[in-house]
């Protein structure tokens, strides 16, 4: 868990994400940024790139040029889930997310940071941060039996050991794994 600045960042629980959700995130925009971060396994700057244009027909594109290592362009279908979240929020023509006049023409990391910070005090979550909904996303494709080559894909990893550093293997799992062994 992630104290202070220090750690990995916290994996949230189906149970967490809707109480952050409905009751800790309380604007369309918020809900539409993490839900982005949470929904494609983004990181929080990514989300924060994107344009207005890079959401087209079903479609949500990174643009190489937001990515990390700047690489290559991944685009995916909007899964379903993600897709009611941004038919709530209609921004205007242009950045997705923009920033305060006069400030930044996009909104900050450090921003993002400050209202996720706000919306888990109100819900009383812990260790969280903008990298929980990347390592969430990741941990739950994996649990659902995702290949790994898919899940790489899907985040922009470029190669599997990166990967592996995001997911977390439960107890239950370990358990699973051992009950395998026998005769």
């Amino acid at each position: 868990m992630k104290v202070k600045g220090n750690g990995k960042a916290a994996i949230l629980s189906r149970e967490q994400l809707k109480l952050l959700f409905t009751e800790g995130l309380r604007s369309e925009r918020d809900r539409a940024l993490f839900g982005i971060c949470l929904y494609t396994g983004c990181r929080v700057s990514e989300a924060l790139g994107l344009h207005t244009t890079d959401i087209i027909s079903g479609t949500i594109i990174f643009r190489k040029s937001t990515t990390k290592g700047k690489v290559k362009t991944r685009s995916m279908t909007i899964p379903l889930g993600l897709d009611n979240i941004l038919a709530q929020y209609t921004p205007k023509p242009g950045v997705m997310f923009p920033g305060m006049r006069g400030v930044s023409e996009y909104l900050t990391r450090s921003a993002a940071d400050k209202i996720l910070k706000e919306a888990c005090q109100r819900i009383g979550l812990n260790g969280v941060s903008t990298h929980s909904f990347r390592r969430t996303a990741l941990t739950q494709m994996s649990d659902a039996g995702t290949p790994l080559r898919h899940i790489q894909e899907i985040s922009g990893h470029t190669d599997l050991a990166s990967l592996q550093r995001y997911l977390e293997v439960s107890d239950a799992q370990k358990l699973h794994a051992l009950s395998a062994i026998g005769f």
